[in-house]
């Protein structure tokens, strides 16, 4: 397989450059970092620092060593480079992200390296390798610009030393912001301040000190080779401050390292020449994992793997990740460890691994992002001020802590993820904790190691298992590994033993021991992260879904599209992987992964990274085919290490390139001297331009073709494949991510005006884009056409798309907030506007109980309204949310309210509201801020007005525990009102997640309020009265009952007698319920979304033809009626667990099974005379005294026949001697029930037709007579047969069977 490009198509670096104090404008104050740090210090000078003036705009109290001056560009070789063009601007913000720095000669002055990335607008990416050291300032004017500073400093210390509002000493200051690079000043603190210690701590005198500025060395290259650039860096530096001058001028090192030094070809290594010393770098080949050279080790070393893998978790969720450091290159090897270790995912948003002092404000940008925040040092958290934390990971890099957001799911196998993670650190003699203290003196104990491991056990020297050394015993998460590890019976001798390559001495290796440990772990470590993912997703290619139409059209809709199966996926995962995977399916990173996959169908078309993740996947299938483990949650360690290991050897033992040696350039006598302990600038006419006949600088390429080079081999270790294709992904998907990275120039005003234009709209089209995606998973693909659905979505994927909801709002209010206030900006927007309603309109006396409303003042008379409607009030929805003891925080708070409103149907009538007191937005949020933005303000609420079409319960069903109150009314028959009603009624409610036991309710007003813990969707009411006093007959039409904080109401249709001697003589019934749409001109219109029922089918069509209560069906109708009650059922159980609806209301509702096989006895039903109903109850009381006596005399036709009429009488006598008086239709009911519960419906059905009473009781033309319709109700009845029935306790209540 071709690279795609050979080894003369790209050079190692492509600029050099110089950046530092430009003496010709002199000092400048950097104005934007000085403002941050003056901010900060004002905000915390009231508490922290007794300083009195702080108002000018320098921060004057700082003293002049410590402020920030602007660092200039101060040459860059060559001038420029067709392929990639010099940004000024970004590297000298990001060479030196916090300006110059003074020192004098008490200070430390340690060169400190950092690396950093520049993302181009295209997705691209340049890295820069930095190395920063100080030099003494030559220039008289600086020096006495610094001392004339330090004069008005000093006194203006000594003014406010002397007004008595502050006995704090001026080293306070001092320690407030030592510098990055100096982190303990040396100086102790005492009492009283005097002019002399002034002069002494703060100060610089011209005529004593020597005064030292920070000066930066810089190489910009293609592609990220660390290690490699540190030396070169390293040893340029080191030629100018030692006293022997190298063996050849500057210029030539640079002009090779330019123009002479090719990048390694894939799967080569490449050894080329600094100052003093070689240099080794070497790729990976196209079949292994792609380029990585930042040492992982350090990032276990300061976090601990527990708390990388939680940092991991939140990046492949793409939540806020904010990593905080006073070390530059910490905060660049963290974050790309951290993208590294995703393959083959990549980070699609906002990627800023150093924001420089100057672009604090970019933190307020309401889109996921992973950004690097360099600390003072001072390490303290708590001063932080963050735009939003709602769903922020914040790293604190130094100090081995992280904040996580909350509800972050589990990453599957957690457990034996760590322990294989931490057998691989333990073989390399790193403790799994972390020790953030060995990170700095790293070299110290790379060099011990499993072999060194076995040799001490010998001696006695270690406890028996590595991991007991280690471990610090508090960390619970270690603690269950190590009970893990005797449970599984994983023996950690294995490790010992491990034979080690890198001690063969034998081997005879080019690059130092270090390097190869480094890259050696580093391998081990991904390859553990990646076998993770080709197990997770070893079978994704079934569930991609090809678009059916041409790639332009699938471009143009790409939005509307979905790419991947989600829901067949996560129904074959295991259940503990469900919340972590079902909001991974929903990232971006996944998305874009698909849409690759979808764009390339043959090899050679792939990107790199997939073509390596696919090869794996299919080695893995290929091990499975003969050991299917796949979908079990079985953990499967990583078997290729070795291997991957083997190869990176193989190349750093026999090195493949050997580059051309530094050699003397052409130059004019008397060019190339320089000054001992100075970096001059270097000669540009000889740097400008590279040889002309080198044999593999192909000048004469034009440079489109070395871009397209450049850009194939960003591709292939990038993983961004700039060509069409992914431009088309981006503009298609172009959905949160509009920005990759902030335009790295000095900012006017109007550049941040249009970021955050660019937010505002990125904000909008993601709003666009959930509200569609949710709208189509709640009511499935058909349903969107034809106006209702029977697709549903499964319960954590709707929870998934909720939070992710929930997520979007709080992005969209911490957007352009004035003032922080807790975690949670909606909340705490939400609390503002409740303080300030609850001021205007103090709240009347005498309401009762917060949400309860004891409807009093309405009229008896007009009981047929109903229930009074429900109050819409946001306010009423916070008190309720407020009562609920079980959520703690502001961010569980505002989720909770979200969860309601959307249930409530009410999110876009509250948020306008809530937007509608402009007065509040005003003082809240900035001009820019979204929710200032009128239009884009409207078509969002507009968006969320959608999701009105359907019905989400994600309120009730996610608070299973809370108390709620409930509100009953029995509204009786108007024709006879109840008004004569003596006796006393009762009623008991059942939902899916409990029932409330009976509860008694007074006969005059027949409504009853009553508080309980959560029932969940209402399925049945149990009613009833204890027939006592003179009139004790009642004849109820309906039952309506009402959650109080919700406002679902649900209609237990009745339009029966309950009384003995009336009707069937029942005293009690079981209704069945169905949900009522909240809509005030037809109170009846029963909603039909899923996942209530089947939708309206035949049945309805013709039953409502007829309004009078009993109409006549023919045979035809009713065997329709029969099957469509069957298919409801069976559907019900082809269905997802989790999706289904209710069964009950499929057996005894509308149109139920009860309800068509009433249908089919009563076809025909003799009724003797006119006045006396005859049940089909009395009919099979008949038929079971038949069977009985038939039992008796013994007249059997066969063995089945007798278990048929063994079961059926049984039944029969069970629920008649049941202590319930549910009459003569109940009973039937309840046989029914039992009949479809047991599967012995049809054998009922043969028994009957074939009993001599039918023939009594029936006219000749019934259904019961018609042996082919029999036949075929028998056929449609055996398919109950497969399902496992189980039905609601309210309709078996009293049999024992």
């Amino acid at each position: 397989m071709t690279t795609g490009f050979s080894s003369n198509s790209c050079r190692f670096a492509d600029y050099f450059v110089i950046c530092g104090l430009d003496t010709e404008s002199g000092l400048e104050p950097d104005e934007l970092s000085a403002l941050c740090q003056y901010i900060e210090a004002t905000k915390f000078r009231d508490g922290a620092r007794g300083l009195a003036s702080a108002d000018e705009g320098e921060n004057f109290e700082q003293s002049p060593l410590r402020r920030t001056f602007k660092s200039k560009v101060l040459a860059h070789y060559p001038e420029n480079v067709e392929w990639s063009p010099f940004d000024q601007d970004a590297v000298g913000m990001l060479c030196m992200p916090k300006g110059l720095a003074f020192r004098t000669q008490a200070d430390t002055r340690e060169p400190q390296f950092h690396s950093f990335i520049i993302t181009r607008e295209d997705g691209s990416r340049t890295y820069g390798f930095a190395l920063t050291f100080y030099e003494e300032v030559t220039s008289k004017q600086i020096c006495s610009a610094m001392q004339t500073l330090y004069h008005m400093h000093n006194a203006e210390q000594y003014d406010i030393l002397h007004t008595p509002t502050t006995p704090r000493c001026p080293e306070d200051q001092r320690h407030l912001h030592p510098h990055p690079l100096n982190p303990h000043p040396q100086h102790t603190l005492l009492p009283t301040p005097s002019i002399s210690r002034l002069q002494r701590f703060n100060s610089y005198d011209i005529s004593r000190d020597t005064l030292y500025v920070s000066k930066c060395i810089c190489l910009i290259a293609p592609m990220a080779f660390p290690q490699a650039c540190r030396k070169v860096l390293q040893q340029l530096h080191q030629a100018v401050s030692s006293p022997q001058p190298p063996p050849l001028p500057l210029e030539s090192y640079v002009y090779n390292i330019l123009y002479e030094v090719p990048l390694p070809p894939a799967g080569r290594s490449l050894k080329f020449s600094g100052v003093y010393g070689p240099v080794v770098c070497q790729r990976p080949s196209t079949a292994e994992l792609p380029l990585f050279d930042f040492p992982i080790s350090q990032v276990f070393e300061l976090l601990g793997v527990e708390n990388v893998l939680q940092l991991f978790t939140c990046a492949l969720l793409e939540i806020q990740i904010l990593l905080y450091s006073q070390h530059y290159q910490r905060l660049m090897t963290v974050a790309e460890s951290i993208t590294a270790l995703m393959f083959p995912f990549q980070w699609q948003h906002v990627y800023v691994p150093i924001l420089p002092a100057s672009l604090l404000h970019f933190l307020d940008a309401p889109v996921p992002y992973l950004m690097g925040l360099h600390s003072n040092g001072e390490g303290d958290r708590t001063k932080l001020e963050l735009p939003q934390e709602a769903n922020l990971c914040f790293v604190d890099i130094d100090n081995h802590f992280i904040e996580l957001p909350e509800d972050l799911p589990l990453f599957p196998n957690k457990l034996e993820f760590i322990q294989e993670i931490s057998e691989v650190l333990l073989a390399f003699g790193m403790s799994p904790e972390g020790n953030p203290l060995h990170s700095q003196g790293q070299a110290k104990h790379w060099g011990f190691r499993s072999t060194d491991m076995v040799t001490d056990r010998r001696n006695g020297n270690l406890a028996s298992s590595p991991l007991n050394s280690y471990l610090l015993r508090e960390n619970e998460t270690i603690a269950r590994l190590q009970a893990l590890v005797k449970r599984t019976g994983v023996s950690l001798e294995k490790l010992d033993v491990r034979e080690d390559a890198s001690s063969n001495k034998d081997l005879k290796v080019q690059c130092d021991e270090e390097e190869l440990k480094m890259h050696q772990l580093n391998i081990q470590v991904r390859e553990v992260f990646a076998n993770r993912f080709t197990q997770m997703f070893a079978d994704y290619e079934v569930f991609v879904i090809q678009p059916s139409q041409d790639k332009e059209s699938w471009f143009s809709n790409r939005d509307q599209m979905q790419n991947f199966d989600k829901a067949s996926f996560l129904s074959d995962q295991p259940e503990p992987y469900l919340p972590f995977l079902s909001r991974f399916l929903e990232t971006q990173m996944f998305a874009s992964f698909i849409d690759s996959k979808i764009l390339c169908h043959d090899d050679e078309d792939k990107e790199h990274t997939l073509r390596v993740f696919d090869s794996r996947v299919d080695k893995i299938r290929m091990l499975n085919v003969r050991t299917p483990t796949l979908r079990t949650s079985m953990y499967q360690t990583c078997t290729n290490i070795d291997e991957a290991e083997k190869a990176i050897e193989m190349r750093v033992v026999k090195i493949d390139h050997t580059a051309l040696h530094p050699h003397l350039l052409d130059m004019k006598i008397g060019q190339g001297r320089y000054e001992h302990g100075f970096f001059p600038r270097l000669q540009s006419d000889v740097l400008s331009t590279g040889p002309v006949s080198n044999k593999w600088a192909k000048r004469s390429a034009p440079a489109q073709w070395r871009r397209k080079d450049r850009q194939k081999q960003h591709a292939e270790h990038l993983y961004l494949d700039n060509d069409q294709r992914e431009k088309y992904i981006q503009e298609a998907r172009n959905l949160g991510t509009t920005i990759r990275q902030p335009k790295l120039s000095n900012l006017s005003p109007s550049v941040i005006a249009q970021t955050n234009w660019k937010f505002v709209e990125g904000l909008l089209k993601e709003c666009r884009n959930k509200t569609k995606r949710m709208l189509v998973e709640k009511m499935g693909r058909e349903a969107v056409e034809l106006g209702h659905g029977e697709v549903s979505i499964t319960g954590v994927e709707e929870n998934t798309l909720i939070a992710s909801l929930c997520d979007l709002l709080e992005r969209i209010w911490s957007h352009g907030l004035q003032v922080k206030q807790g975690k949670s900006a909606l909340w705490s927007h939400l609390l503002h506007y409740q303080e300030s309603k609850e001021k205007t309109d103090a709240a009347p006396a005498g309401l009762g109980p917060p949400g309860l409303i004891h409807d009093i003042e309405r009229r008896k008379s007009d009981a047929g309204a109903a229930l009074a409607p429900l109050k819409v009030s946001l306010i009423r929805d916070m008190r309720h949310i407020q009562n609920i003891g079980e959520i703690k925080t502001d961010v569980g708070k505002a989720r909770a309210w979200v969860r309601l409103s959307m249930e409530k149907k009410l999110l876009s009538r509250h948020l306008k509201k809530l937007l509608s007191d402009h007065e509040l937005t005003k003082k809240l949020y900035k001009r820019y801020a979204f929710l200032r933005c009128d239009d884009e303000k409207e078509q969002f609420l507009y968006h969320l007005l959608s999701f009105n079409a359907v019905d989400y319960f994600c309120f009730t069903n996610v608070f299973t525990t809370i108390m709620i109150p409930y509100h009953v009314l029995v509204i009786p028959s108007k024709k006879l009102g109840g008004s004569m009603f003596t006796a006393n009624p009762w009623v008991c409610v059942s939902g899916e997640l409990a029932e409330t036991g009976v509860l008694q309710v007074p006969k005059h007003t027949q409504e009853i309020t009553f508080e309980c813990q959560n029932l969940g969707k209402l399925t049945t009411v149990q009613m009833g009265h204890d027939n006592s006093g003179l009139y004790a007959k009642w004849l109820v039409e309906y039952v309506m009952v009402r959650n109080e904080i919700t406002g679902h109401a649900y209609k237990f249709p009745c339009g029966r007698w309950l009384g003995k001697g009336v009707d069937d003589g029942s005293l009690e019934r079981v209704l069945v319920g169905e949900l009522v749409t909240p809509n005030s001109e037809n109170e009846d219109r029963m909603c039909r979304t899923p996942p209530m029922q089947q939708s309206p089918g035949m049945m309805r069509r013709f039953v409502t033809i007829s309004p009078n209560s009993k109409p006549k069906l023919n045979t035809g109708q009713i065997q329709e009626g029969v099957g469509e009650s069957i298919n409801g059922i069976v559907k019900h159980f082809h269905k997802p667990e989790k999706e289904r609806g209710s069964l009950t209301l499929l057996l005894c509702g509308e149109y139920g099974l009860v309800w068509a096989l009433e249908q089919v006895f009563q076809h025909g039903f003799k009724s003797p005379r006119l006045f006396k109903n005859v049940f089909i109850w009395d009919f099979l009381e008949k038929s079971q005294v038949y069977f009985e006596s038939a039992e008796q005399r013994e007249v059997t036709p066969d063995e089945n026949w007798q278990t048929r009429v063994h079961h059926f009488c049984r039944f029969m006598r069970a629920i008649n001697s049941t202590s319930r008086n549910i009459g003569k239709d109940g009973k039937f009911q309840m046989l029914v029930c039992l009949g479809a519960r047991d599967h012995l419906l049809h054998h009922w059905i043969a028994l009957l037709a074939d009993c001599p009473i039918t023939v009594q009781m029936y006219e000749d033309t019934a259904l019961i007579k018609d042996r082919s319709l029999v036949n075929s109700l028998i056929r449609v009845l055996q398919t109950l047969q497969e399902f496992n029935i189980t039905l609601e306790a309210s309709l078996v209540k009293g049999i024992g069977i």
